[in-house]
């Protein structure tokens, strides 16, 4: 997966980031028994996702495949028998 750029967008970057905060705000407020902060903190983390997703639409985020790659194999090449002399 390394290989295919998976991720690896402003987008997606600033998404995971804004969820990840959102989840150690979450799960801060409720070992602190905070019912408040802790739905503040998943509100957070959706708020990650709709940030991702905002930001994808705005053409930061990896480009849409349109077309599906064909594979078009090399055209097969002979060489001429009793080309030996």
């Amino acid at each position: 997966m390394a290989g295919s750029s998976h991720g690896h967008t402003p987008a997606a970057w600033t998404g995971v980031i804004i969820a990840f905060i959102g989840f150690c705000v979450a799960g801060a407020f409720m070992v602190m028994a905070q019912p408040v902060g802790f739905w503040a903190g998943m509100a957070l983390v959706v708020l990650g996702g709709v940030v991702g997703a905002v930001m994808r639409a705005m053409g930061l985020g990896q480009p849409k495949q349109t077309h599906a790659l064909q594979h078009v194999a090399p055209a097969a090449t002979r060489e001429p028998v009793g080309a030996e002399s």
